[in-house]
């Protein structure tokens, strides 16, 4: 944990169940977003903690824990909420995520990889997932950005979309098209995916996963390729792995255009 930064903290203000975790234990902050901060405890197998405000990491955990009945993560460890703050803490799975250099200095086989573990996520069955209403929920985020104008045109510039409020007419032209058929990531990253030498063993940081519309994860598949790698050259062999026959350029182009708002 050399690159990030060790911190001093007292243990007496957090809650009590969480004292054994921390104490005697090396603390790093890890935090990647400023809604959230997130602790690395280098202690046995190592813990993160992520702290955010009251209420904010319920669905997280739900999701974490929906995602360990399935296989594809390790569940937390503890969820604990008062009335300022939410504690979410869960064991580190162990092995690198696909910023290792090990992937980064392989792009092709990394974009392979990247398809071929989404295509696998998009085929389980989740009838009995907690979340079944993504899609729903992600619109009316977007509503809610765009009435307060908040909005970056970065995530259009494959689709042809030149001002928000063009962006915004394409979102009420089409939004019906979006559904909720597919177990999701949501926040489908390079960071997010953990593997052990190219065999996959989890998913991480799951506060969007849930039940909606498989051109979210392929959206953000190809926006991570291209801007952990710095290049969009891998953007059609993503596709093309995935599968393009389960890939409607209409909905991906109407994901882009949401996330202006998201």
């Amino acid at each position: 944990m050399t690159n990030l930064k060790e911190l001093r903290i007292n243990i007496e203000k957090f809650p009590e169940a969480l004292h054994n975790t921390l104490k005697d234990a090396k603390i790093y902050d890890s935090s990647s977003s400023p809604e959230a901060q997130v602790l690395f405890i280098d202690k046995k197998d190592g813990y993160y903690l992520k702290i955010a405000s009251s209420k904010t990491l319920e669905r997280e955990a739900e999701m974490t824990d929906y995602f360990k009945k399935k296989n594809l993560g390790l569940g937390y460890i503890s969820y604990l909420s008062d009335q300022s703050q939410d504690f979410l803490l869960k064991k580190k799975i162990q092995g690198e995520n696909y910023l290792a250099k090990q992937y980064l200095n392989n792009p092709k086989r990394l974009c392979d990889n990247l398809a071929e573990n989404l295509r696998f996520l998009h085929e389980q069955n989740f009838e009995d997932c907690p979340i079944l209403d993504h899609s729903e929920r992600y619109l009316k985020k977007v509503e809610k950005n765009a009435s307060i104008n908040n909005s970056n045109l970065d995530f259009v510039n494959n689709y042809n979309i030149r001002t928000t409020e063009e962006a915004y007419d394409y979102i009420e032209n089409k939004k019906l098209l979006l559904r909720n058929d597919t177990l999701l990531h949501g926040d489908y990253c390079l960071p997010n995916i953990i593997l052990d030498n190219w065999k996959f063993k989890g998913f991480i940081d799951l506060d969007c996963a849930g039940v909606g519309d498989r051109h979210i994860d392929l959206f953000w598949g190809a926006w991570t390729l291209n801007f952990n790698i710095g290049t969009d050259q891998y953007r059609d062999r993503f596709f093309d792995a995935y599968g393009r026959d389960r890939i409607d350029v209409d909905r991906l182009k109407l994901v882009g255009c949401c996330e202006v708002f998201g």
